[in-house]
């Protein structure tokens, strides 16, 4: 399996002057900015991911040249990069900013999110990543046939139809090998499917390699699970390897130091804090949140 990155989104209680106090002004770090986002009712979810988004580096970096790119008719990167622009440029270090353009121009293109109801984080963060892949390829698309009309080669042979791969891709996009042994013949098949993200179970004191690891666990296929194997011409048996909705928060590590994002709170929190947000507890009882989607960096 190939991972590049995996896909943590896991009241005005403390001011925007109390968390500037509490990283310092020695410690701040130069040309960076905390904002919380505003709720425009039950719209947490969103707000979680575009904080998560926002401090996935290469992501905010792409997002920003994009913005300092000629003028686009308005959809829903626009509307991000102009946001991202916005807290970027900020003359204040700490403060609030209500996404009011973009959660507008998101319930106005996706009647799943255009309402005041609670959201799935996950459902959300896809859609978005799928639509600025979209918009990324079409432009592409379009600028290729205006210069293929300028230069007067329309009529040229497209060589492949297959959309080009964009800066989404790239940061976020791996590889999943699924292999599938049939236990009479020893035929093994292979599979390779692309991700923007996998969906993995995350236990309580535990580690991403232990969670990875059980993610591709060999999985026996028996039964009425039977797999058809094309050497045997019939059914054999098989070894295959191969959402809560609550309020949603985000927390992330900022230039060595975890801020957690909720909503228009912004918060610096102790290292040892972090264990509190990822797994399950066994204590059904506690009232405690968990970890739901987690952005992990690849290392060479």
């Amino acid at each position: 399996m190939t991972v590049r990155n995996i896909a943590s989104i896991c009241n005005m209680g403390t001011n925007a002057s109390a968390l500037e106090k509490d990283i310092g002004p020695e410690q701040f770090p130069i040309n960076e900015h905390y904002f919380g986002l505003v709720n425009f009712g039950n719209t947490c979810y969103c707000n979680s991911v575009l904080q998560a988004l926002y401090f996935c580096r290469p992501f905010r970096e792409n997002v920003l040249a994009y913005k300092a790119q000629q003028k686009k008719k308005e959809n829903l990167l626009t509307c991000l990069a102009d946001l991202f622009h916005s807290i970027a440029t900020q003359k204040k270090k700490v403060g609030v900013i209500p996404p009011k353009k973009f959660i507008s121009r998101l319930r106005k293109e996706n009647d799943l999110f255009d309402n005041y109801m609670q959201q799935d984080a996950h459902e959300f963060l896809n859609y978005l990543l799928n639509t600025i892949a979209d918009i990324l390829q079409e432009e592409k698309k379009q600028e290729k046939q205006n210069g293929k009309l300028k230069n007067g080669n329309m009529n040229e042979p497209v060589e492949n139809n297959k959309p080009e791969l964009t800066w989404v891709h790239e940061i976020f996009q791996g590889t999943l090998t699924n292999e599938t042994r049939c236990l009479n013949c020893e035929t093994v098949s292979s599979k390779d499917e692309d991700f923007l993200d996998l969906s993995v179970d995350v236990e309580q004191n535990t580690s991403i390699t232990h969670c990875l690891r059980d993610f591709s666990n060999t999985e026996t296929l028996c039964s009425e699970q039977k797999y058809y194997c094309e050497t045997c011409c019939s059914k054999q048996e098989a070894q295959k390897s191969g959402p809560n909705r609550g309020h949603y928060i985000t927390i992330v590590k900022s230039h060595g130091f975890w801020l957690l994002f909720d909503d228009d709170i912004v918060e610096k929190i102790d290292a040892q804090a972090i264990e509190e947000f990822y797994g399950l507890t066994s204590d059904i009882s506690k009232n405690s949140e968990s970890g739901y989607i987690l952005f992990y960096q690849s290392r060479e």
